[in-house]
């Protein structure tokens, strides 16, 4: 991004501002399906654009045009703005669960770690008196023979 602006120590202060505001969208763009449905650099563009918008530092049209003219992209400007807008819509649609979701939730995953543990101690139980009683005569400590 500093090359693509050709920055100076005053934009370069206006880009670390724009990275930190798209970190935090990025996180937001993380509660969401995006991570299933894209691949990773198609949603961090996106919480860039996303911040952009507020912060409105750089010309992300004239960015997403040098992204697209480099040889290696796959996409066409158009595709890549609508990708964009997609991931978009499910940022600004997602709602974080209420109060009750979260105590709902929280519950669930405790039964379910609960259950696990006390399922792993039965197996391991099982597993041991299983192998004892594989064992012959002559497989016994050697203090335990008489």
């Amino acid at each position: 991004m500093e090359e693509f602006l050709q920055a100076r120590d005053d934009e370069i202060q206006k880009l670390e501002s724009l990275l930190k505001a798209a970190t935090g969208e990025a996180d937001k763009v993380m509660l969401t399906d995006a991570p299933l449905l894209f691949p990773p650099g198609q949603f961090a563009l996106a919480a860039l654009r996303i911040a952009n918008g507020v912060l409105g530092v750089v010309d992300f049209d004239r960015y997403l045009e040098s992204i697209v003219s480099q040889p290696n992209s796959e996409h066409t400007t158009s595709e890549l703005t609508r990708l964009l807008d997609d991931i978009e819509s499910l940022v600004k649609s997602y709602r974080y669960p209420s109060e009750k979701d979260m105590k709902h939730i929280k519950r669930k995953l405790k039964s379910c770690l609960g259950h696990s543990s006390s399922h792993d101690e039965s197996k391991k139980r099982e597993k041991r008196s299983k192998h004892k009683s594989h064992r012959s005569p002559n497989d016994a400590p050697k203090g335990a023979r008489r």
